[in-house]
């Protein structure tokens, strides 16, 4: 099913144009105890990311003279409209949870210098405390900001020689819908998405990952390219969020 066909007059629910982001804000260090944290919200998304540093590497990697990332996803009982129990209680996680636990750990690891942590781990919690869409973009854009202040403690404190990151990384969730394209899908438009996707892109415009799925109908070439396109430019703006939170905004 191509876009050509959705008129130009739809209109998103949210009256923002198609390629608007919802209000994005990132509060750093909100917790006392972490190298690294970080309250990040796309509109009514909201995901406490935390970074703590230990001294140690997966027994895998002992001896190897490198760190490691790793990343925890989750959401809390009362993110959603309706109660859901903690997957602690239920004894395992869910495919999703893995999933997306995966997809922050390869993201943040992408732009990471591991030989420069030396052997240690920093694990990144993400807490989702209230869902609205792109909970798992807004969780891999809020790591990147608890990661970098995490690191930016070790190299203030003499804890390592230089800056173990090479870049920014951020993410977006973007789809088709009536509307045509459109970027940062809100539940009600992922909900009834013709195609939605999740990009995963360095601040210097390099892929780390893309994830597209039709829903309703296959989508076209020039669909796909409306995408990028507006996942690129969204992806920008994040970094540039990203830069002003830990400081680094020129």
């Amino acid at each position: 099913m191509s876009t050509d066909k959705v008129t130009s007059m739809s209109k998103r629910p949210s009256a923002r144009l198609n390629d608007e982001m919802r209000h994005v804000s990132i509060e750093t260090n909100i917790n006392a105890y972490a190298e690294g944290s970080c309250l990040i919200s796309f509109g009514n998304t909201k995901v406490i990311c935390t970074a703590s540093v230990s001294q140690n590497v997966p027994r895998w990697l002992k001896g190897q003279k490198q760190g490691w990332i790793t990343a925890e996803y989750g959401m809390l009982p009362r993110s959603t409209h309706s109660r859901m129990d903690r997957e602690a209680v239920k004894g395992k996680q869910s495919g999703r949870t893995q999933e997306i636990s995966r997809l922050i750990g390869r993201s943040l690891r992408s732009v990471v210098d591991l030989k420069s942590l030396g052997e240690r781990t920093i694990q990144l919690d993400c807490d989702v405390i209230q869902a609205d869409g792109g909970t798992r973009t807004a969780s891999i854009t809020g790591a990147y900001v608890a990661l970098h202040l995490a690191v930016q403690k070790l190299f203030t404190e003499d804890k390592i020689d230089q800056m173990p990151l090479t870049d920014y990384v951020a993410a977006i969730s973007c789809g088709i819908t009536s509307a045509g394209a459109v970027s940062d899908l809100d539940y009600k438009e992922d909900s009834n998405a013709i195609a939605d996707g999740n990009f995963v892109m360095t601040g210097n415009g390099m892929w780390i990952e893309q994830q597209v799925t039709a829903e309703q109908a296959p989508i076209s070439s020039q669909d796909i390219q409306s995408l990028h396109n507006l996942a690129e430019k969204s992806i920008a703006e994040l970094v540039q969020l990203q830069k002003k939170a830990t400081g680094e905004a020129s």
